[in-house]
């Protein structure tokens, strides 16, 4: 890993449209914005012409939920047009989606079941191959290289025979797509297997330490330069315990060491600031992409 004493400014936020009119005025130096692609599949209107505004001052990253990659069925051939359509509209420096599932054929001649969810796949070499094809339709609809994200799953497969990173090196060795490590999921994974009644600050100490052992697991496995992209988010913690990637708050303290050695094993990474409910304050988001910057920064010093 080539290390510099000055990275160049790599931390980006997840734009919403609360923000959008303020962003296209301010104009914040940042690394680049992340939209969630399928808001932006109709093609005119507003949102597409602020979006494609936007892009004039700003690098912007397309990020999914809805390709689902791990489904056996196959890709829905509409929603890669839709997509496929809007990447060539935006240009964008990155493309992104989950190593999910969210559709089923039924059979009996009945329509396609999609699960608006992300649901985790089975850690096979069958789920691996599935996922491989998938992915290769979709980078050559594209013309250009996808990113697969990691998970936050609170379950696991009996069937699983693959470690996660094992499966996501493989994914990426065989396919040529990259990976997007979402950092805070690794954590949250992590946090929800500690045992109940782990009191949180040895929680906390395990989940990292956990998440880290994951991390080198994957640079390990994974081809040089896989990692393309690192997401960092909130978490919230159940009544039951049970902890939520939701998205809604600034990121939590186990999660930023976990960063930290991230970027020791992957360089200087873009780093995306994600927030989806409780959104806050522009300046808010702004203030944690500058942390992550910040962190980068120490660590490639």
């Amino acid at each position: 890993m080539t290390r510099s004493a000055s990275p160049p400014v790599a931390a980006g936020i997840g734009l919403r449209a609360p923000h959008l009119a303020e962003v296209r005025a301010r104009r914040p130096e940042i690394g680049f914005l992340e939209v969630h692609s399928e808001n932006f599949f109709a093609e005119g209107g507003a949102a597409r012409a602020a979006l494609l505004g936007l892009r004039a001052d700003h690098a912007v990253s397309l990020h999914g939920v809805g390709l689902s990659l791990g489904s056996a069925t196959g890709l829905d051939a509409e929603h890669l047009a839709r997509l496929a359509a809007l990447v060539a509209a935006v240009e964008p420096v990155r493309v992104s989606d989950h190593a999910s599932f969210a559709r089923v054929d039924p059979g009996r001649g009945r329509p396609v079941w999609h699960g608006a969810d992300l649901l985790p796949v089975a850690f096979t070499p069958g789920s691996l191959a599935v996922m491989v094809a998938n992915v290769q339709r979709v980078q050559e609809r594209l013309g250009r290289p996808l990113l697969v994200e990691n998970l936050s799953a609170s379950l696991a497969w009996a069937d699983d025979t693959m470690a996660e990173p094992d499966f996501l090196a493989e994914l990426a060795r065989r396919s040529g797509c990259g990976l997007l490590l979402d950092v805070n999921n690794l954590v949250v994974n992590a946090l929800d297997a500690q045992p109940a009644g782990t009191p949180a600050a040895a929680a906390d100490a395990e989940a990292s330490r956990r998440a880290c052992a994951w991390i080198d697991r994957l640079a390990a496995a994974a081809p040089a330069g896989a990692v393309g992209e690192i997401h960092l988010a909130g978490y919230t913690v159940a009544d039951d315990g049970l902890v939520v990637d939701d998205h809604g708050s600034r990121v939590h303290a186990p999660v930023w060491p976990v960063y930290r050695h991230a970027v020791r094993r992957f360089g200087a990474v873009p780093t995306l600031i994600e927030w989806d409910t409780d959104l806050p304050a522009l300046d808010v988001l702004l203030d944690e992409a500058a942390r992550a910057q910040a962190a980068m920064s120490e660590v490639l010093a």
